[in-house]
């Protein structure tokens, strides 16, 4: 990728204190995203599972759905969310099921071998979970929660 020198560069427009505070909220989230994958990833080996595996089996725990559906519950592509699927198909944590409402998009749905390993995760999930919570509080995850699903809702 090609650009012009710095000095042809145009000025970055002023940015107001919230804009500021909005970027400052935007990077610690992605550290906060690292921290939980690298977290996710060491729970769901109680599991025998990938972080990915147990992401999109968490997709579909409460009941079957669309590969599409899995997809824009868990913010992940339909793409990347098939190639998981097939994997836990093939390893029977997952299977197909025709589907009612489209005769070509069929439903994913946990297997007893799917439940089971997610029991296992929870196992320590819960406890680790417990941990934290104490250290933080119930009312700041409150808050974080609120204020995490307004931006989801504003973007």
């Amino acid at each position: 990728m090609s650009h012009p020198p710095r000095e042809e560069w145009p000025p970055a427009p002023p940015q107001s204190d919230g804009g500021a505070l909005l970027t400052e909220v935007v990077l610690e989230t992605f550290r906060l995203n690292a921290r939980l994958l690298e977290a996710a990833q060491e729970l769901a080996r109680a599991g025998e599972l990938t972080a990915a595996w147990w992401q999109v089996l968490g997709g579909v725990i409460d009941e079957p759905r669309s590969v599409a559906d899995v997809g824009r519950r868990m913010g992940v592509t339909r793409q990347a969310v098939q190639r998981i699927a097939d994997l836990l198909v093939e390893r029977g944590l997952a299977e197909y099921r025709p589907n009612p409402a489209h005769r070509r998009a069929k439903l994913l749905a946990c297997t007893e071998a799917g439940y089971w390993a997610i029991r296992r995760i929870s196992i320590v999930t819960h406890p680790w979970a417990d941990g934290i919570s104490a250290q933080v509080g119930e009312d700041d995850l409150r808050q974080a929660l609120e204020t995490m699903r307004r931006l989801v809702a504003t973007l």
